[in-house]
């Protein structure tokens, strides 16, 4: 509403177009074009909000001291990463030497790893461990809900701490918000260690409202890790919707690396100076060379992203992306294109189960140009498919946290784990292949003659999916 004094309307009229002119120099740098064009939009439109919506979540980066106490702990990756290599470095090749550039930790052989889609099945190994665990717990997950879930993991975190064994668990509070009071409650009365990752302040920020640690991370003695897409929390949490999940059990040397990130997050997160636990490296276990490529905005590079985008491009055969949310950005897009354009054979797999409206418009707006290109894209029945892997050419199998989207690449702290042994990836393969089992194949004539008025809200939420 303008002013109703012809004084105040002229300063107001002025101020928005300083706004306006200032986004211009402002807004671009250090930015997608999507991204500028969607702020650029909004912030013409409606200088005022606008602007407070930039000067709230506009910049993907943290407060400059959390990224001073992150960098206090680059001696300590380093030097978990340099012993880890020495001790049971493996050759991944071109992929490996890429992939520790962009997440410090370096591939490792000696492993064993057993990939789990059975949700309820996670959590009777995860117990299990748990309750055979001798020395140290340490959980770092989005969800920790208090529900029966929840409640079952609290009562073996209990059982430990009553043995001597030290357990630490991490959540997101905004992951989280649904069960933050009751969830800290449950674990602290378990004599659990907790501390929120990424905690947001209202008068005293620490760190964007939007910017959350995504990572689900599970490390039990140093010598078992988990990581993968799922939350501790009901599959059925949410009304009408059962979530299918995918995580990767894995023991051996690599877990070390899993235990320096979970440390890493625990430690910037305390009052006092960065002060990781010690990582030990594990001694052997099995014959998979393995390696954690952590990502987020404490990295120079979007390592997810990146290290997909050129995978696309070497691929030679086939890539399978298997993700809940596909909101891509233009690098992936023109890799997926000039892949099929290439003849490689790409297959996406989404869920045709929806639990986010918005996004779900947004990843339907590129699907038209996607099936032109010749990508194959099927739409998984029943379930909301949550598991995020990957696959190219049987030489690289990607199991994580990551989405296909622009929140994943740039704003969450995420957490994928890269399988470079035949026996994996062929068991990744073989659980891919059950997901296209159970999808429906999207048709490119059927797709363009849906309704037009579901165009109009896919363009609005696509103009909007960089701020999503």
């Amino acid at each position: 509403m303008l002013p109703s004094h012809p004084d105040l309307r002229l300063v107001w009229y002025v101020a928005e177009w300083i706004i306006r002119l200032g986004a211009l120099g402002i807004v671009p740098f250090r930015r997608s074009p999507a991204a500028t064009t969607s702020w650029l939009l909004l912030i013409f439109f409606l200088p005022g909000p606008g602007l407070l919506l930039f000067l709230f979540i506009g910049r993907p980066r943290f407060p400059a001291a959390r990224d001073r106490r992150s960098q206090a702990l680059r001696p300590f990756y380093l030097d978990v990463a340099d012993r880890l290599d020495r001790a049971a470095g493996c050759d991944a090749g071109e992929a490996g030497r890429f992939a520790r550039d962009l997440g410090r930790m370096p591939s490792a052989g000696g492993n064993t790893v057993e990939l789990i889609d059975d949700y309820d099945g996670v959590f009777d190994r995860l117990v299990a461990d748990i309750e055979a665990a001798q020395s140290h717990v340490d959980l770092l997950v989005y969800i920790f809900a208090n529900d029966a879930v929840g409640h079952r993991i609290a009562t073996a975190l209990a059982g430990a701490v009553r043995r001597g064994v030290r357990c630490r668990v991490m959540f997101d509070p905004v992951g989280s918000h649904t069960w933050r009071r009751g969830t800290w409650r449950m674990l602290r009365q378990s004599g659990v260690e907790v501390r929120e990752a990424l905690p947001v302040r209202l008068l005293w920020r620490r760190s964007r409202a939007d910017m959350r640690n995504h990572r689900k991370l599970f490390v039990i003695d140093g010598t078992i890790g988990y990581a993968g897409s799922q939350n501790i929390v009901r599959k059925d949490f949410k009304p009408k919707i059962v979530n299918h999940e995918l995580v990767a059990r894995v023991t051996g040397p690599a877990v070390a690396a899993m235990a320096a990130v979970v440390a890493g997050d625990w430690a910037i997160e305390g009052e006092e100076p960065p002060a990781p636990s010690p990582v030990a490296i594990p001694d052997p276990a099995g014959d998979a060379c393995v390696q954690l490529l952590p990502s987020g905005a404490d990295y120079r590079l979007e390592g997810f992203e990146t290290m997909l985008v050129w995978q696309i491009h070497r691929a030679c055969e086939r890539v399978v992306l298997v993700t809940p949310y596909f909101v891509p950005d233009e690098s992936v897009i023109g890799a997926m294109c000039s892949a099929a354009a290439r003849e490689v054979t790409i297959d996406l797999v989404v869920s045709a189960v929806v639990d986010q409206r918005i996004v779900h418009l947004a990843q339907c707006s590129y699907f038209e140009q996607l099936l032109a290109a010749g990508i194959r894209i099927h739409q998984y029945r029943d379930f909301l498919l949550h598991a995020k892997s990957a696959s190219i050419d049987r030489t690289l199998g990607v199991v994580g946290s990551s989405n296909v989207d622009v929140r994943s690449f740039q704003l969450n702290e995420e957490a994928s784990l890269l399988l470079y042994d035949d026996a994996s990836i062929a068991r990744l393969l073989h659980i891919q292949a059950g997901y296209l089992a159970a999808s429906d194949r999207l048709d490119l004539a059927t797709w363009r003659a849906r309704h037009p008025l579901r165009r109009l809200p896919e363009s609005l939420a696509r103009i909007m999916s960089p701020l999503l």
